[in-house]
């Protein structure tokens, strides 16, 4: 296993200096940092390639749409797809899930059907199928956790029935850090007739997704998060499904025919890519990939394994500490650790650490109803990533020791 510091060099805001030391930035479940290879990319398309895709007879936009389309070639052969029209490139993983929201929701929920999502979701899958359920008159069902803070499977057989249209779940909670079954979730979700959809935001940086083995109808996920610029996303569907539903937005460049009274819409994947767009994204999104698979799932898997390895049993040793999803009796813990210190809000913690060059996430981290079901108002988290190093983990551990002193509390 290369050794996390190897990669250090190509982040240059994981250069930045803090108190005498590297910033530790703990919050990529949030957003990562960026090679150098990412930056040059998406710096070299705007030099040198800069044109509207698809819509240029001349040179520049001829390489602006080859750009474009390799890139969804690129991110089709990354998740497994069939074909590169099954990807469809949105903002991000919460545009993804609109688009499926008015797209197939509203069109295939009835009034009496049942949608099925895990209590452990971001509310970006979360608000638009409260949105469905109310338009439609239909049902909202949760799936809910184990002492552990995995998907209770007799919620997965007993909720998911006859009834349900849609089953919503991530392969990973941004909470808790746990790997769900997602394929257990899928399975039951085809045997009863359902389209199943996957938030794969915290799994596919982190680990190797292959739609078709899974067998979800569709997935989303974020370019952000796994290293490439802010404002490209992706989303995956079966081409069938896709097919049948109408356009999500309407303009430029998703048409057939515009005439007076009526429009006809552009076969896959350009029905859904309205507008201009982000073809700096997504060439900065094919050179994230190129270097995610240069570090390969292998070696990423194994730092952040190792991060979480030596980091809990130095929490777990701190009395004032309380952990959350850290306790699974599965091997499915991924580099998430949320976390509380006792009697110190976790803004307050999170304020305190950055004053020490630690960088973590405070508050509901968008997952209010996981929160109340955990009976926590905020927590504060820890997200590790293969450009993280154990020195990392030891300037966290050495900043909570402090946290509760500056607040003057004795231990």
């Amino acid at each position: 296993m290369a050794d996390g510091n190897d990669f250090l060099k190509d982040f240059p805001v994981l250069q930045e200096q803090a108190g005498g030391h590297r910033v530790a930035y703990l919050d990529s479940g949030a957003t990562t940092q960026k090679p150098v290879q990412v930056l040059e990319a998406v710096d070299a398309y705007y030099r040198k390639f800069n044109a509207n895709p698809h819509r240029g007879a001349y040179q520049l936009s001829v390489e602006a749409t080859e750009i474009y389309e390799k890139a969804r070639a690129k991110v089709a052969a990354f998740v497994h797809a069939k074909r590169p029209e099954e990807i469809i490139f949105t903002r991000n993983a919460t545009e993804s899930l609109n688009l499926l929201a008015y797209s197939y929701g509203l069109k295939k929920v009835q009034p009496g059907d049942e949608i099925v999502i895990t209590i452990a979701e971001h509310h970006s899958n979360l608000v638009p199928w409260q949105f469905v359920a109310q338009a439609k008159g239909a049902v909202l069902k949760y799936i809910y956790l184990t002492e552990d803070g995995n998907l209770s499977d007799e919620d997965i057989e007993n909720k998911i029935t006859e009834k349900t249209t849609i089953v919503a779940v991530t392969q990973v909670s941004n909470v808790l850090g746990l790997k769900n079954d997602v394929k257990k979730v899928v399975d039951k979700a085809h045997s009863v007739g359902a389209v199943a959809i996957v938030d794969g935001s915290q799994s596919v940086p982190h680990m190797p997704v292959d739609v078709q083995a899974l067998d979800a109808d569709f997935l989303v996920f974020s370019g952000h998060k796994m290293l490439s610029p802010m404002g490209i996303g992706v989303l995956y569907g079966k081409y069938d499904l896709l097919d049948a539903m109408p356009p999500f937005l309407r303009g430029g460049d998703m048409i057939e025919y515009v005439q007076e009274q009526e429009t006809t819409y552009a076969e896959l994947p350009a029905k859904f890519e309205a507008g201009t767009q982000n073809v700096g994204g997504a060439m900065g999104l094919s050179a994230a990939i190129d270097y995610l698979n240069q570090v390969g799932y292998d070696t990423i898997e194994a730092i952040e394994k190792d991060l979480v390895a030596y980091a809990l049993p130095q929490l777990q040793a701190l009395p004032y500490i309380e952990l959350y999803g850290c306790h699974s009796q599965r091997d499915n813990k991924t580099g998430i650790l949320t976390f509380n210190v006792k009697d110190v809000h976790p803004h307050d913690v999170a304020t305190i650490l950055d004053s020490f060059g630690v960088d973590v996430r405070a508050g509901h981290h968008c997952a209010q109803p996981l929160m109340t079901y955990l009976g926590q108002n905020a927590t504060c988290r820890a997200s590790f990533y293969f450009y993280n190093t154990r020195e990392d983990v030891d300037h966290l551990v050495a900043a909570l020791k402090k946290v509760r002193g500056v607040l003057g509390y004795g231990d």
